[in-house]
């Protein structure tokens, strides 16, 4: 019997489905379950722990499968600020980080690689759910001989806690930048993406030079508890969101207890392509009333015209609800490469239009209401 209630612990502690994140929630400190710490490890069947304990422990699990327990995160004093973090370290001066894991997030029939990164700053860079970490590859600036390389700008894909929920760890979701020759149809390393490439090939203790934290636009706004939240991502855009999803769903912290409804909308190429698909279906089975995934996968599925659903398209889809949900003072943010807002423009004008509002009028109203968050690249 002890051994059973083990394992049955192992599988409800509520995290996502990639490697690092299994590991970190038992490597760390005690998780709280039922309102009650416990170690990492639990020796039920020692000789000292009597049938007593393992009773008590049994109820104590049928009580936390029914409330969805959140885990403990620390230190709690990084909800004191009351401005984020800007600019800590500059790229004159940055910070260096060790590199704690690098796994692959899609499958073999996705387009490309897509890396899942864990970076330990140690505590030194705090940040803010929304912002960014720019990262200094090694080597010199080709087009400046003995200067190093530019800062590259990465969307910080965990929450200000990290993926060992002990604020020492932020997370990165890189694509590996590949350039192919358009005549050989070969890989050209010459012109493939230096940062992504030193990112995805790093090794755990590689070290890694941080710059920031940046950015403001895409800051979760946390004022209001139960307001709505409508995320539109494609591909590596998604990172933020991740961020967002894991502080309202995931951890539990005193001072934020979300009531609202977070609607996410992903578009990538396939269903290989998905990026932590698994936690976002974990929060839709667990919060449905809080929480919506509307995916776009653009080489399997159709949109109402025939042609190939982008998340321009399942947006047109519930455009009527989005709207509303806009009217009543939802905030709406777009992440991901610029190529995607124009056709997210002409679907929201055309959609506006066709309910006798003007998108301009109400995107400037949108934007000094603080509600449109842009960040693209």
């Amino acid at each position: 019997m002890a051994h059973s209630a083990v394992s049955q612990v192992a599988l409800t502690v509520p995290v996502g489905s990639d490697l690092s994140i299994r590991r970190s929630v038992f490597k760390t400190r005690n998780i709280s379950f039922c309102d009650k710490s416990w170690a990492p490890v639990l020796t039920l069947d020692s000789k000292t722990k009597n049938a007593q304990l393992r009773n008590r422990y049994i109820v104590c699990m049928s009580v936390q499968q029914t409330s969805k327990p959140k885990i403990a995160v620390s230190p709690l004093e990084l909800e004191d600020a009351k401005e984020p973090p800007l600019n800590l370290h500059k790229p004159k001066e940055p910070y260096t980080a060790t590199i704690v894991s690098v796994e692959r997030l899609v499958g073999p029939k996705a387009p490309g690689e897509t890396c899942h990164i864990v970076i330990d700053h140690g505590g030194n860079v705090p940040y803010w759910e929304g912002q960014s970490y720019g990262v200094i590859p090694p080597g010199e600036n080709p087009k400046k001989p003995g200067s190093p390389q530019n800062v590259r700008l990465y969307s910080i894909a965990s929450t200000r806690y990290g993926d060992s929920f002990d604020g020492k760890t932020a997370s990165l979701c890189v694509r590996r930048a590949v350039y192919y020759d358009p005549v050989t149809g070969k890989e050209d390393p010459s012109k493939n993406g230096v940062c992504s490439n030193f990112l995805c090939n790093s090794k755990p203790g590689d070290k890694v030079k941080i710059t920031g934290p940046s950015g403001k636009i895409m800051l979760l706004p946390e004022d209001d508890p139960n307001a709505t939240h409508i995320m539109i991502a494609t591909g590596t855009g998604v990172a933020p969101y991740r961020g967002y999803l894991r502080r309202m769903f995931m951890e539990s912290v005193s001072t934020f207890k979300f009531g609202g409804l977070a609607w996410l909308f992903l578009g990538v190429a396939n269903s290989d392509s998905l990026l932590y698909d698994d936690e976002f279906s974990k929060y839709l089975r667990d919060y449905p009333d809080n929480f919506r995934y509307d995916r776009a996968l653009s080489r399997e599925q159709k949109n109402k015209s025939g042609g190939k659903m982008y998340v321009q398209d399942k947006i047109e889809e519930y455009s009527d609800e989005i709207f509303k949900l806009l009217d009543t003072g939802a905030h709406i943010y777009f992440c991901g490469l610029k190529g995607m807002m124009p056709g997210i423009q002409e679907t929201l004008k055309r959609v506006a239009e066709q309910r006798g509002e003007s998108w301009e009028d109400k995107l400037s109203q949108l934007k000094k209401n603080k509600q449109w968050h842009v960040e693209v690249y």
